[in-house]
């Protein structure tokens, strides 16, 4: 359900009149990234069990680090690519990229941080959320302004849900 929502967005993305700049999707993933560090650095701090905290930390910390990417990746852009390609004079589209980012990933779903498995099954869904996220990223950002770099993500993301999995399925057989 959540997968065809995302592409219903994508598909309306698709039919508005301005296009995005590389600067607007390293903005949005930048935004993304941050709100997966929240999360689960929130996430942290609702569990007493160390082995979680750790865990939440680290996933906390990684995120961070792949803003970090996105924030080096946009400063390597050229004007043009910085510049619009449309007449934007109330900046729609860079909120109307913040607003995606805002929601449909890290937030807007009502998570349960008390317990452990909902933390991880929200966890799970974000993540493969952000996946998705990034290889739509993907055909629109230029090989020459990180693409390649986008797979590392898209790699390292996909390693995010097999931690989880694997602590999912040791949670369930406790």
């Amino acid at each position: 359900m959540q997968d065809k929502r995302i592409i219903q967005d994508i598909e309306r993305h698709e039919k508005m009149v301005y296009d995005f700049t590389a600067n607007d999707v390293f903005e949005m993933a930048e935004q993304l990234e941050r709100n997966g560090a929240k999360f689960y650095g929130d996430a942290a701090q609702n569990t007493d069990n160390p082995k979680y905290k750790k865990l939440l930390i680290e996933l906390s910390e990684m995120e961070v680090e792949h803003e970090k990417t996105f924030v080096d990746l946009r400063s390597e852009l050229s004007g043009n690519e910085k510049a619009s390609t449309a007449f934007d004079p109330q900046n729609e589209s860079a909120l109307y990229l913040r607003a995606l980012a805002d929601t449909k990933i890290f937030f807007e779903k009502e998570i349960d941080f008390s317990s452990m498995k909902s933390v991880l099954k929200a966890a799970i869904l974000a993540e493969k959320d952000s996946i998705v996220f990034y290889l739509g990223m993907k055909e629109m950002v230029p090989e020459k302004y990180g693409k390649d770099k986008l797979d590392k993500i898209i790699k390292e993301e996909m390693g995010h849900i097999k931690i989880l999995s694997k602590e999912l399925v040791a949670l369930k057989n406790q």
